[in-house]
């Protein structure tokens, strides 16, 4: 077949540019070791509303990851946007040379790293100068020939306004949220390392959006890809592992947030301050949606009973659909209905039973607390392939005061076919995603002393 000379000599360009960045990807994740996250922030919400919200937006990412495998924030829905409770944690970043600051969303759920860029046309607030790419000697720009611009859900090739040949993507999100631009490359810099230095990798991809929606606080810049596809920070940064410890949740803790640690290459660290044995599940994939990963839920227990279901409730079917994943940019966690409505009546029976507290009228999953009684929650336990995850209190009961009354929920949602374990069931674990051996292995840790 006879190809004309200007797609021969793009295909060529697209060949160099590959070639330059795959030999200036040579990184060595353990010097960048290290990186701080932060929480989104809390909102003005009460403690009822607060919870209402998660609620929705845990609810509604669980059906796009379920739909699409990707994710991106939520549509703000009727409370304006700076009421809106942000559950997200953020990854502190530099792009570019010298470094331009960026704070994205640490999301697990997702490959595309992406921030917003100069010209932004149609843009959310944030606080921060967008990504200036002039301003940038590292920076350079994808042909729509390149592989890493063909490992993207939508991509085209650019006109004139773009750069002939460009790769322009287009990444749609289930709740209509998107961001548009063009997938670039530059030097990606890292604060905060085990040295204490700024630790520099070159040649990272990211989309530099100039079209983004959705809902968004103003101290956030873009989202970071943390996912298993080839487009994402630890595919690019060829990590064997990485791992997270979320601190507790401002929520839990009167508002205050603390840094919690985002390490990469470090397993040694899961065992540092470990509070209890270190208990390891393989990690499953699902080739309809590989950027997720996929857990080996077998049940769950609540007090000393263990839910009568099935463990084909919690698995991966043939046809891709089902499964349990562990998603950092879920706020709570979600389950089936049947297995929902078992975990409800057994919660509620074990605590009205035990005394000191009554179901809420408002919300059968609610319980509004008896003034100067001694409450005795039951345990809950998850039951993983190889682990048990025995949850503090703190992270599967939502707890606060309203017309002086002191009320507790469960902080477990009905969901739909999928169940997704939130980053609320995650506060003070130690959670090590072994690329490598293709394990998850987690323990209990006093986060903010990491």
């Amino acid at each position: 077949m006879h190809i004309s000379q200007p797609i021969k000599m793009r295909n060529l360009a697209a060949v160099l540019v590959a070639l330059l960045v795959a030999g200036s990807c040579c990184c060595d994740a353990a010097a960048i070791g290290r990186v701080q996250l932060t929480h989104t922030g809390t909102g003005s919400l009460t403690g009822r509303e607060a919870l209402q919200r998660m609620a929705h937006r845990s609810k509604a990412r669980a059906k796009r990851l379920l739909r699409r495998g990707t994710s991106a924030p939520l549509s703000p829905g009727p409370l304006a946007d700076h009421d809106d409770p942000h559950t997200e944690y953020l990854i502190h970043l530099g792009i570019g040379t010298p470094p331009q600051p960026v704070v994205l969303t640490f999301d697990t759920g997702s490959d595309l790293t992406w921030t917003q860029c100069q010209p932004c046309l149609s843009c959310f607030d944030q606080a921060l100068p967008h990504f200036a790419l002039s301003q940038s000697s590292t920076f350079g720009h994808f042909l729509c020939e390149s592989a890493e611009c063909q490992h993207l859900p939508y991509w085209s090739c650019g006109g004139r306004p773009w750069g002939n040949g460009s790769c322009v993507y287009t990444y749609f999100y289930g709740d209509k949220s998107l961001t548009n631009g063009r997938l670039g490359f530059d030097t990606f810099t890292f604060a905060g390392s085990g040295t204490g230095r700024p630790s520099s990798v070159p040649g990272q991809p990211f989309g530099c959006g100039f079209f983004n929606s959705g809902s968004f606080k103003n101290n956030e810049t873009g989202i970071a890809g943390f996912g298993r596809g080839p487009l994402s920070l630890p595919s690019r940064l060829k990590l064997d592992n990485f791992s997270h410890c979320f601190t507790t949740h401002p929520f839990n803790a009167a508002g205050v947030s603390k840094p919690s640690s985002l390490l990469l290459d470090l397993p040694a660290n899961l065992y540092r301050g470990a509070r209890g044995a270190v208990q390891t599940t393989p990690l499953l994939q699902n080739p309809r949606v590989p950027t997720i990963y996929y857990l080996s839920l077998k049940g769950i227990t609540v007090g000393r009973t263990r839910l009568p279901v099935p463990e084909s409730a919690f698995a991966l079917a043939s046809n891709g659909t089902g499964g349990t994943i562990i998603d950092s940019g879920s706020s709570l966690t979600t389950v089936p209905p049947q297995v929902h409505r078992l975990l409800k009546a057994e919660f509620a029976s074990q605590l009205v039973k035990a005394g000191g507290a009554s179901v809420d009228a408002d919300n059968d999953q609610c319980f509004t607390v008896t003034p100067g009684a001694r409450l005795e929650v039951p345990k809950l336990v998850l039951h993983f392939e190889g682990a048990t995850l025995d949850l503090p209190r703190e992270n599967y009961i939502f707890k606060f005061q309203e017309a002086g009354n002191t009320t507790i929920c469960l902080a477990f949602l009905q969901g739909q076919s999928m169940t997704t374990i939130g980053n609320f069931q995650q506060q003070n674990l130690h959670v090590l995603y072994d690329l490598a051996n293709n394990k998850l292995s987690f323990v209990h840790a006093q986060c903010d002393k990491l």
